[in-house]
């Protein structure tokens, strides 16, 4: 995939407050009216915070855009939060969001479809 960008293509930002431990690169969810936080291991995520500053962060909630994720193969997949920032593959009826996996790096590094 290193001759294809996907970089921004589709990208929908908003601005929330941030609550501690909110870092950019990692997928995030609603935990107030217009507040982030990390999330935890099997939790939906809402998506993807970019660097946070002064209590606010954006965060990328649809658009292709890269995440750090493990056990994800290329289409399109359930995924839920891993509790480190990242994305794990979920299982059938457990809390996820269904997006399109277009490229996943041998690193772990994957690009998805919000």
């Amino acid at each position: 995939m290193k001759h294809i960008s996907f970089d921004g293509v589709g990208a929908v930002v908003a601005t929330f407050e941030a609550a501690a431990g909110v870092a950019g690169g990692q997928v995030v969810k609603l935990t107030g009216n217009g507040t982030v936080g990390p999330c935890e291991a099997g939790d939906a995520f809402a998506g993807v915070a970019l660097e946070p500053r002064g209590g606010m962060a954006a965060v990328q909630v649809k658009g292709f855009c890269a995440v750090s994720g493990t056990g994800l193969t290329v289409g399109r997949a359930l995924l839920a939060a891993d509790g480190n920032g990242g994305v794990k593959a979920a299982a059938p009826g457990s809390a996820g969001a269904e997006v399109l996996v277009v490229s996943v790096e041998e690193d772990g590094t994957a690009v998805i479809c919000l």
